[in-house]
């Protein structure tokens, strides 16, 4: 997906709190995305070497944020700040992403509504399973965000 900007112009964050590198494929439902932990990130864990499994729900988040910030691309909008309204199920079979191993963060979109959006995504490393979870998201409208930050 050569013909599209980088992940960080799709997405409204700022360093350091931009986690997820690379946008890999996106369609009408789904997004993949890719992020390798490293000890320069944000929430690196020196004592256990790795980033703890947490953050998971971050990396699945961005990756929303990702697949909405293309939708609006294709529209020539500006991509539009969302909210995690909450995660349900989030299960990490691991305690912790390894530094330096690249993991894939899938989502694919179950509803949407009025802004409302559920998605259910995974985090993969090489094809095993890592963590699961359904996040829900909003993203309101620009009267809506402008009533929200007055």
């Amino acid at each position: 997906m050569t013909n599209i900007p980088h992940l960080h112009q799709l997405i409204p964050h700022e360093q350091p709190m931009i986690l997820v590198d690379e946008l890999v494929a996106v369609d009408e439902l789904t997004v993949h995305c890719r992020v390798t932990p490293s000890r320069t990130d944000l929430f690196f864990d020196e004592a256990k070497n790795g980033v703890p499994g947490y953050v998971g729900i971050e990396y699945m988040a961005q990756t929303i944020g990702g697949w909405s910030g293309y939708h609006a691309w294709l529209k020539g909008e500006v991509s539009p700040i969302g909210f995690l309204l909450g995660s349900r199920r989030y299960q990490a079979h691991c305690h912790q992403f390894d530094c330096d191993v690249m993991l894939d963060v899938y989502g694919e979109k179950v509803m949407e509504n009025n802004g409302m959006a559920v998605f259910s995504c995974r985090i993969e490393q090489n094809g095993t399973l890592l963590a699961t979870s359904q996040l829900n998201v909003f993203v309101p409208s620009q009267d809506k965000l402008d009533e929200m930050l007055k």
